[in-house]
């Protein structure tokens, strides 16, 4: 497959790596990971004012810089390279793919915001019943005049404890699973009744478990049409879902480049490791699945203005993408020794992060299960 970047496309990756090469090591990612906050709002505020990348992928008619999804794809990318804990996922991809979906001067206002910086989001979707299913909802918002009143518990809401706002699914009618009676409200994290308890995640991220109790919200917190937003929430969380490819793909090499790099300077009988024609064999196995990885990914962020094909393609390269961090990380791990998965060493915390993308937004079975399902109902 042959996919080319623009110029302007391949100034913005020099740039943004060029940028993180200076500013975000290794030891002061590590540090950021360790400080009570969690993470650096002054290296967000750089995203926003002096590499404008949160406007990257937004029309120029919203105050953003015309680009699409292979701008995301390009920034993620090098986030994972650098293992960039700063909510751009949360905040340009899914808060800002419901805005930019949900229009209206208000939503365009949102935006303006997020690209410069002064808003930060977190997607409230998951529930400790749901698993995977994004329709299978107990948080019910319930009509009270113009507006609706929240209640439920949403878990392990990546990037809650960044955030100044919450996209939160809830179900305004219909029963638990029902794909009908799904609707999606933007929530200030301040308002009265949002209870949140933030704890770390293993791979260096922050997280919160979140508790509604009468939340009031106004009518302009309704993003697209009530009860009828599963498609909404589809296409946002399948961007989502590419973009996390992207962050894998940067991921993926690094956990690669770093081994390699190991096997050539680790020593046994008097030579490098490297030159053992078996872990020749296995490096060699190691740089197919990340060039597979790639692949993919690519073509499911060709793939997604494609309303036809972006499921089964979104799907397809999340179970490359799956496969990849398993054997790839393992591998990596089992080169590298007992000393791999120590906090001292980088090669860990890649090691993690493959770990938990590896089960974002569904595991390698479910969308297998996703894919055939969408090839049957093209085929029947």
């Amino acid at each position: 497959m042959d996919f080319s970047f623009t110029e302007e496309q391949t100034l913005l990756r020099d740039t943004l790596a060029a940028f993180l090469a200076d500013t975000y090591d290794f030891d002061k990612r590590r540090a950021a990971v360790a400080s009570s906050a969690g993470w650096r709002p002054e290296i967000w505020k750089a995203f926003a004012e002096d590499l404008g990348i949160l406007g990257a992928s937004f029309p120029e008619d919203m105050g953003g810089l015309g680009g699409g999804p292979t701008e995301v794809m390009v920034v993620m990318e090098e986030f994972g390279k650098a293992l960039v804990v700063e909510p751009y996922l949360g905040t340009v991809v899914i808060g800002g793919g419901f805005l930019r979906r949900a229009g209206g001067d208000a939503a365009a206002d949102m935006i303006g915001r997020i690209i410069e910086g002064k808003a930060t989001f977190a997607f409230a979707w998951a529930e400790p019943q749901g698993r995977y299913c994004l329709h299978d909802i107990a948080v019910t918002a319930r009509k009270d005049g113009k507006g609706h009143v929240l209640n439920g518990h949403k878990a392990v809401v990546v990037g809650a404890p960044f955030a100044s706002h919450l996209i939160v699914t809830a179900r305004t009618g219909g029963g638990r699973r029902d794909e009908g009676g799904v609707s999606v409200f933007l929530v200030d994290k301040s308002a009265k009744g949002v209870i949140t308890r933030d704890y770390p995640t293993v791979d260096g991220q922050r997280a919160s478990e979140i508790d509604f109790e009468n939340v009031a919200l106004g009518a302009d917190a309704l993003i697209g049409v009530e009860g009828e937003a599963l498609g909404l929430v589809s296409e946002v969380v399948d961007d989502a879902i590419a973009a996390v490819c992207a962050e894998a793909c940067g991921v993926l090499r690094k956990l690669h480049e770093g081994t390699l790099d190991y096997t050539r300077q680790r020593k046994q009988f008097g030579q490098p490791i490297a030159a053992f024609q078996v872990l020749q064999h296995r490096m060699v196995d190691m740089f197919i699945q990340v060039e597979q990885a790639v692949s993919m990914t690519y073509m499911a962020h060709i793939k997604l203005g494609d309303a036809s094909e972006r499921a089964k393609a979104v799907s397809a390269a999340k179970v490359q993408i799956g496969r990849a961090c398993r054997f790839v990380g393992q591998n990596a791990i089992q080169l590298h020794g007992g000393m791999g998965m120590t906090d001292e060493m980088a090669i860990g915390h890649y090691f993690k992060r493959a770990t938990l993308i590896e089960g974002l937004f569904g595991s390698v079975d479910h969308h297998l299960a996703r894919y055939e399902a969408l090839a049957f109902d093209k085929a029947a």
